[in-house]
């Protein structure tokens, strides 16, 4: 898998973004580390539980100084992100503040631990086993979508939503957004650079389109969905945005002034167009699989083949936001057919039939006389 592309350094008003408030910082000394849960180019993400309280956090601790230029300001900046992306928002993993590592002088990340595993470790886990049920699809991208709703109302944009990104709880069924660390705010003025990870980065950001919008995180959700599905990484390996804009027009068909108005003045829209004529000449075809031939009505259905197709529209004027998406058919709760409640049957009612005392029979033969006198 592809490393994230880091972006430039963040202007002073995109750390402002947020509203500023005060870090209480704590120390790494106050959590007993239990075992580290990931490296990568940033660094560690460590398990640690307070020593006092017993809780369990998941502690990100980036690159020494000297390996990474800026490294307090990077962590700086997430945390502030994070602080506004998961308030009130429990599909993104919620921040237990700042931290600082005095042997290594340099300030590290509490997040919540979640439990489980990445989405990208569940899914590789699960190769050789049948696709998941559409109902398990449908609940994690409901989880997902709300997760980025919330964000871009805040207008926070992740820019690197992928399964390694996705934290699940221990459950199996709970499914969290992580990582802001290259998370923007649309409240600073373009142009924005180019961030994120190549098989899940939108059109517009590969063809350097400098004004780009949260459209970006909802394409990145149907290469999610897409990979849900098949269990593979629906575009690419990531080469290079060449080639990743190739493997992109494969399947959509290449856009044009028509179907994208503007493409064909991109700043990086001419070297994919005649890579793919070129193809399109050699092999005397035309390139475009179509969603529709990859996703079959057997592993998807209509409501669902609507939602991704909404989330993988080539012009980003034509796809769906996260909240359009939420409100379409595929999302809307399963309708309860009313039960009809039939009513026990009324018992007859017993007629009131007049009771007359019958006197006793007269089995002794006594006398009239005394047998009335002896009646009551």
């Amino acid at each position: 898998m592809a490393c994230s592309k880091r972006p430039a350094p963040a202007a002073a008003a995109d750390e402002t973004c947020c509203k500023r408030r005060r870090f209480r910082i704590g120390s790494t000394a106050d959590y007993e580390q239990t075992c580290c849960l990931g490296k990568g180019g940033f660094g560690a993400v460590i398990k640690a539980r307070h020593r006092v309280t017993g809780e369990t956090v998941a502690i990100k601790s980036p690159l020494p100084p000297d390996e990474l230029d800026g490294e307090p300001a990077d962590v700086l900046r997430e945390a502030r992100f994070l602080e506004a992306a998961c308030d009130g928002n429990p599909h993104v993993v919620a921040s237990h503040g700042l931290l600082h590592d005095l042997p290594t002088n340099s300030l590290c990340l509490a997040m919540e631990y979640v439990g489980g595993p990445s989405l990208h470790a569940f899914l590789q886990k699960r190769r050789h086993n049948p696709p998941l049920p559409e109902s398990a699809v449908r609940s994690f991208m409901l989880q997902l979508l709300t997760g980025a709703k919330k964000m871009h109302e805040r207008r926070i944009v992740h820019r690197d939503i992928k399964p390694e990104n996705v934290l699940l709880g221990d459950d199996g069924k709970t499914a969290k957004i992580c990582d802001l660390g290259l998370a923007m705010s649309l409240k600073t003025e373009p142009p924005y650079t180019e961030a994120g990870t190549l098989p899940y980065m939108a059109p517009e950001m590969l063809l350097g389109k400098p004004d780009y919008d949260a459209r970006l995180d909802t394409w990145s959700l149907g290469c999610v969905m897409a990979e849900l599905i098949t269990g593979e990484t629906l575009f690419g390996d990531g080469r290079d945005e060449d080639g990743q804009l190739l493997d992109i027009f494969r399947v959509l068909g290449l856009p044009d002034e028509k179907t994208w108005p503007g493409f064909t003045s991109l700043p990086h829209a001419e070297m994919p167009q005649l890579l793919f004529r070129l193809e399109e000449e050699e092999e005397g075809r035309q390139h475009k699989t179509g969603l529709g031939q990859l996703f079959t009505q057997e592993m998807l259905s209509e409501d669902g083949f609507q939602v991704l197709e909404g989330l993988l529209a080539c012009n980003p004027d034509e796809r769906l936001t996260a909240a359009a998406a939420l409100e379409l058919p595929w999302f809307a709760p399963p309708v309860v057919q009313p039960i009809e409640i039939i009513p026990p049957a009324t018992p007859a009612k017993k007629k009131n039939v007049l009771r007359i005392k019958k006197p006793k029979k007269n089995v002794l033969r006594i006398p009239l006389a005394m047998w009335t006198k002896g009646q009551p």
